[in-house]
């Protein structure tokens, strides 16, 4: 049996490991902070240092200064958002049809959601660009260089992470309920929206932080399937600071902590809802 003192030890031990996870996982943050902050010479200089007595604003005027970085953040924009309501609606209602219902290849499905996860981005993005090319033959909406085409494949890639981890709430929601609005009269529809939307609000406020980070901080499709300037978006954006003599990694900083608030502000609006919905537990 642990005596209050080991159990005691434990806890303090737990919680040293813990500060130390923390600090490690913040430490990349606040580097690139500093890089943001820092005059060129103290980020090329070869001993560099965890502070800076000379913080200046430079490199974000250079990164703000970027020709179309306004109409950049906006397409990001659109494409996170889009993708955030889209894939919760679709996830929360396979979730509840994979949990709810019985029919063939449910399980299959559901192991072909696990199989897509396991994919490389890497190994898809050739076949994805010959797939969205012909789609804009039919679709002009949806081909190359065009935002659709970003919001449908990151899409794509956000369901299945979205529909197996909405299926695990809606399945700890008891039967019952459904059951006893049923007998009261309810529709299906009034049950899916006034039962079980509520109580899944965690998983899909946990769902759409992952979506929104995916499709904010895309990359490859971005540079894969947008071939002209005016539909690009932020992360492409940075290869501007890339160059053939010398990285400008004050404005690279610069732009990707300005990159990083707009995650930072999503998370912040939806973690009440996590953490609310977490906290209280659903009993039969």
């Amino acid at each position: 049996m642990i005596s209050k003192r080991d159990n005691r030890v434990l806890r303090q031990g737990a919680n040293t490991v813990a500060v130390v996870l923390a600090l490690l996982t913040v430490f990349p943050l606040y580097w690139m902070v500093l890089s943001a902050l820092k005059p060129k010479g103290e980020i090329t200089s070869a001993h560099p240092r965890p502070w800076t007595f000379a913080p200046t604003l430079e490199n974000f005027r250079n990164a703000l200064g970027v020709s179309g970085f306004g109409r950049y953040f906006l397409n990001s924009l659109a494409v996170a958002v889009v993708v955030v309501v889209v894939s919760a609606a679709i996830a929360f209602l396979a979730a509840v049809a994979l949990s709810r219902f019985k029919f063939r290849f449910r399980t299959t499905i559901l192991i072909m959601f696990l199989v897509a996860q396991m994919v490389p981005v890497e190994a898809l993005t050739i076949p994805l660009f010959f797939l969205v090319r012909d789609i804009g033959s039919v679709a002009p909406g949806f081909g190359l260089s065009s935002l659709g085409s970003l919001m449908l494949v990151n899409l794509a890639f956000s369901l299945p992470f979205a529909v197996w981890m909405l299926r695990g709430f809606v399945a700890a929601v008891p039967e019952s309920l459904e059951e006893a609005a049923r007998i009261d009269g309810a529709s299906r529809f009034t049950i899916l929206w006034r039962i079980l939307f509520p109580l899944v609000a965690p998983g899909l406020a946990a769902t759409s932080v992952f979506s929104f980070i995916t499709a904010w901080n895309d990359f490859v499709f971005a540079k894969t399937l947008i071939l002209d300037t005016d539909h690009q978006t932020l992360p492409a954006a940075l290869m501007v600071f890339f160059k053939p003599d010398e990285n400008d990694w004050g404005g690279i900083m610069a732009a990707s902590t300005l990159m990083t608030v707009p995650v930072l502000v999503f998370f912040v609006l939806v973690q009440r809802h996590m953490v609310s919905g977490l906290g209280g537990a659903v009993k039969d």
